[in-house]
């Protein structure tokens, strides 16, 4: 069946199942809404709030804007492919089996998330805020990252071999995780002073 192109505007609460959206939602509010089977295909979403809101079988290509606000959302079986946004606001969300694939996102805010299978692959990231959360198999391929924050976070099957990655806070909560030879060369000094090892 075909997506059904979607007209108005997004209010809390909707139910929006096999619905295509192609227009810009700058600004709309979907909160504690639920999408199933939808396509995001080049859309503006800058403020648009998804507090509370569900995503499944669902997929967004090359979506656009300054800021998403999603705290607590639910991605499930989510493809986002070749966004461009400034800041996505989803500390507390719940992501099952998602691909961020291609594009730039600069503040990438999972604080207190709850992550499983879940891959980044050729993405830009300016900040990638993973303090607190809890993860369990996501995979960095390809990708750019200035800075990764896991402080206080839980890291099972966590692979950062495929990221260059610029700066990496919380050595203390890596438990879990796989970095290459030369990621682990970098960490050196800080893995040093967090175990209270004086070097030279």
């Amino acid at each position: 069946m075909e997506p059904t192109p979607f007209r108005g505007r997004l209010e809390p609460g909707g139910d929006h199942d096999l619905v295509a959206f192609a227009e810009d939602l700058d600004g709309q509010d979907a909160s504690d809404s639920r999408f199933t089977d939808c396509t995001f295909d080049a859309c503006s979403v800058d403020g648009l709030r998804l507090d509370h809101a569900r995503l499944v079988d669902t997929s967004l290509g090359a979506v656009h804007g300054g800021t998403l606000d999603a705290p607590q959302v639910t991605l499930q079986d989510v493809a986002v492919t070749d966004c461009r946004i400034g800041a996505v606001a989803a500390y507390g969300s719940e992501l099952v089996r998602v691909e961020l694939r291609g594009g730039k996102v600069d503040y990438l805010n999972l604080r207190d998330a709850g992550l499983t299978d879940v891959t980044l692959a050729h993405v830009v990231v300016g900040e990638l805020d993973l303090a607190g959360a809890r993860v369990r198999r996501l995979r960095l391929d390809g990708c750019t990252v200035r800075r990764v924050d896991v402080t206080g976070a839980t890291l099972e099957d966590v692979d950062l071999r495929g990221a260059d990655i610029a700066r990496l806070d919380g050595v203390g909560s890596l438990r879990g995780a796989r970095v290459s030879e030369e990621q682990l060369a970098a960490l050196a000094p800080h893995l040093a002073a967090f175990v209270g090892i004086a070097v030279g």
